[in-house]
């Protein structure tokens, strides 16, 4: 078996003395060959103090060197090739031309960061001039600009081992910002880590950024990502995964002798809403639409929509039966960990035990099933377990007796990454009232779509209210991603030759 020098501490790799553990293949369940070794105490301080060090140069960097530096990057994770996406299959099961889109989306993403620094308006500055003359009394010039906010970091999810992970969209917002990056490998794909984090630490060295700009850490235990966390010198968490593993976190982070934010994204079901004109209108297409997003990734996306929400009458019944059919239909690759198959498959039985809870038989030619569930909206406004997310490919469809237990609905629903509304235009009086209950509780609302399929782009929130993340104000997709990892600082009379780098 073949034993890799684990970490990445800065430019170097170091062979550690910790706990070993061993990637999985999915297909056969089997223990892949290579090696990995979990981080120590010691390791995680020597590259949160390397990271220490290397902020007091790279705060100071200027935006086109960080913008070089993530577009080499990105050239880095290209040049891997397609051996890059072998590796990737063999840990995750997840099919090739998947992981095609989720290589170019990573580097695209950290392309337009790069673009971002460049265009000036990232910085957000703010320009007060001076009034001298002004009774009864004068004003200083104040000028408002952001400043990085320090050491971040970063845990990578199961579900997407490049958009999500090492090179994911977490690492590149906080090193746009000017922030070092500690980073947290997910055990469940430790070799593609290895293979991006190395890519990543030769494009630092490459671009002359400081060692230790950034730094990545095997473990599979959460006491090694609780020291992490708890680090004095760490100055903020992203995060991407399960409730349980993001409030154990941000728990963590609030007890420290200085709390620190934690941006941890938690998890959804997506609600989808479906009136009686879209219903009638949409049939067939529609039907099976929503049972691709429900299967899509095998059910394994933080947005795959798990409750839907119709009107009960024949259509909407029928509507649900197609549904059904669809999911029979469509076929599964097998889920991305032992863990997650086995909460999958706990969570459904759970919920099919729910008062009202009538599930859908659905075919299926593995060991995992997809599923739907017919309820009432009088037992779901009962039992609000039926809220709960269930992690793959499953959904939850609700009869609403009339538009007020409808919009009841909306408002009983905790907070979530987005919410959807399918209408036709002799909806939209209902479909108004919808949006506003809905816009409460969502950080992105869809209109006559489905919420899988993050774009990565300007406008995106990919957030919303607790429990969904545990910052409602932010988004971990998009170019505003980045005011995570940086505060604002206002100079007061201090002469332009002393002002930090700006980016205008």
């Amino acid at each position: 078996m073949e034993i890799l020098p684990s970490q990445i501490i800065g430019y170097r790799n170091a062979q550690t003395n910790g706990e070993i553990f061993y990637g999985y293949n999915p297909f056969t369940g089997k223990q892949l060959s290579v090696v990995f070794k979990e981080a120590t105490a010691k390791e995680i301080n020597e590259s949160v103090e390397l990271a220490h060090k290397a902020f007091t140069t790279y705060r100071k960097t200027t935006p086109a060197q960080r913008s070089l530096f993530l577009e080499t990057i990105a050239a880095n994770i290209d040049a891997l090739g397609d051996d890059l996406l072998k590796i990737i299959n063999e840990e995750t099961a997840l099919p090739l031309a998947r992981l095609t889109g989720e290589r170019g989306r990573t580097t695209g993403q950290l392309k337009l960061f790069a673009q971002l620094l460049l265009d000036g308006k990232w910085n957000k500055e703010i320009i007060d001039e001076a009034l001298p003359d002004r009774k009864p009394a004068a004003r200083p010039e104040m000028i408002q600009m952001q400043v990085p906010i320090g050491i971040v970091a970063v845990f990578g999810s199961s579900n997407f081992p490049l958009a999500f992970s090492v090179a994911g969209g977490d690492t590149a917002s906080a090193l746009a910002a000017g922030c070092p990056v500690v980073f947290k490998a997910h055990p469940a794909h430790p070799e593609t880590c290895q293979l991006i984090g190395s890519a990543i630490a030769k494009a630092a060295k490459d671009t002359q950024m400081p060692d230790g700009v950034f730094s990545m850490l095997h473990g599979f235990s959460h006491e090694m990502g609780g020291m992490l966390v708890t680090h004095p010198l760490i100055k903020a968490v992203a995060f991407t995964g399960s409730f349980k593993g993001g409030k154990a976190l941000y728990d963590l982070a609030v007890r420290r002798k200085e709390p620190i934010p934690v941006y941890a994204e938690m998890g959804s079901v997506n609600p989808v809403f479906f009136l009686p004109g879209a219903v009638k209108q949409g049939a067939e297409n529609l039907a099976m639409q929503f049972a691709q997003s429900v299967t899509l990734g095998s059910g394994q996306f933080c947005t795959n929509p798990g409750i839907s929400v119709f009107i009960n009458n024949e259509e909407s019944k029928l509507f649900i039966q197609k549904v059904a059919n669809g999911l029979s239909a469509t076929s599964l690759h097998p889920l991305l960990t032992k863990g997650i198959t086995d909460a999958y498959k706990s969570g459904l039985e759970k919920q099919e035990k729910l008062p009202g809870a009538s599930a859908f038989v659905t075919k299926t030619e593995t060991d995992i099933k997809s599923s739907i569930i017919l309820v009432s909206a009088k037992n779901v406004l009962q039992n609000p377990d039926y809220f709960e997310e269930v992690f793959g490919p499953s959904t939850v469809a609700v009869l609403a007796d009339s538009y007020d237990e409808m919009f009841q609905l909306a408002e009983a629903i905790p907070g979530q990454l987005t919410g959807t509304i399918h209408a036709a235009e002799n909806d939209y009086q209902i479909a108004k009232e919808l949006l506003d209950l809905i816009t409460q509780k969502v950080g992105r609302v869809v209109m006559n779509g489905f919420p899988t399929g993050v774009e990565v782009c300007h406008a995106m929130v990919h957030g919303g209210p607790y429990p969904a993340t545990t910052d409602s104000r932010v988004t971990s997709v998009g170019t505003t991603s980045i005011y995570r990892f940086l505060r604002p600082v206002c100079y007061q009379n201090i002469p332009s030759s002393l002002l930090p780098v700006s980016s205008i």
